[in-house]
């Protein structure tokens, strides 16, 4: 997966977080929304954190394609 791919899942994902917040404006969620929010919002972090390290790999001058998605309980706890 290159830059750009990544920005697209992460372009994709954030439409899809954006589709299931505005459904429900004024009203809750289901359970099944709430757990695909919930997940969504986590691989945003995970796109976010690859795009990262690859960008910081390639000033640093290294090779890009050696960073790799980071696991949820990585990524979740990062200060923002």
């Amino acid at each position: 997966m290159d830059d750009k791919d990544i920005v697209a899942e992460i372009s994709r994902l954030a439409d899809e977080e954006h589709r299931i917040e505005r459904a429900h404006v004024g009203a809750g969620l289901s359970d099944e929304e709430e757990t695909r929010l919930a997940e969504v919002a986590v691989a945003l972090d995970q796109c976010w954190d690859l795009l990262a390290q690859r960008r910081a790999r390639r000033n640093a001058g290294k090779d890009p394609d050696e960073a790799h998605v980071r696991p949820p309980a990585v990524v979740e706890h990062f200060q923002q």
